[in-house]
């Protein structure tokens, strides 16, 4: 989805286009860090003895 938004941007220089990049990209390290999150609060608690 990124790359097309980019291609579409780059042939029409529509800077409604590059925001909605943006937004996506944005959208997308949050949910990346939604993630990150949950597997840490799934993981607290837990003993690891893993050497």
């Amino acid at each position: 989805m990124l790359d097309f938004t980019w291609k579409v941007f780059t042939q029409t220089g529509n800077i409604e286009t590059y925001l909605l990049l943006k937004e996506l990209e944005n959208a997308g390290q949050l949910d990346e860090r939604t993630e990150e999150n949950n597997q840490l609060e799934q993981s607290d608690g837990e003993i690891s003895y893993e050497n």
